[in-house]
């Protein structure tokens, strides 16, 4: 790394708390949000009591983190037109940035398993993943409405 690099890597640890507790909050909104609302089938999220891994992510970390995954209602169609809808989100598979990103992980990130190894991984065709980042955590609620009615 060179050392202009390493300078705003080190510069970028300074507020990495301030941004992990933003991160960890706006998702943790978001997801008890998304729970409610028609068209959502299920949502992933290790802070949510829904998730059978939160006691041992209660035990080990803090917060859960800004990453979270849903399932619409409907096929990879339907998640492909509630991404599209979608006007804040960046579709990108990079994670942790202060935008929110949503990425088709099916077609994306897991692209090249094959249907059995996407199944083993619970990785169906209507799965959505979304980074949440610093938005204003209403403009992300209205974001979300706006894939929601494209359902």
């Amino acid at each position: 790394m060179s050392p202009f690099n390493a300078w705003v890597f080190l510069k970028g640890l300074e507020t990495l708390r301030l941004r992990m507790d933003a991160h960890s909050s706006n998702a943790m909104a978001l997801a008890l949000w998304l729970e409610q609302q028609q068209g959502i089938e299920k949502v992933y999220y290790a802070g949510l009591d829904s998730h059978p891994g939160k006691p041992l992510a209660t035990k080990q970390q803090r917060a859960y983190g800004g990453v979270l995954s849903f399932c619409v209602s409907g096929d990879k169609a339907a998640a492909w037109r509630f991404i599209d809808a979608t006007c804040i989100c960046s579709l990108t598979a990079n994670l942790g940035d202060v935008k929110t990103t949503i990425v088709h992980p099916a077609t994306t990130t897991h692209g090249r398993l094959t249907d059995e190894q996407r199944a083993a991984a619970s990785i169906s065709d209507n799965l959505i993943r979304v980074a949440v980042g610093l938005e204003d955590i209403d403009d992300l609620k209205i974001d979300m409405q706006r894939g929601i009615a494209a359902l």
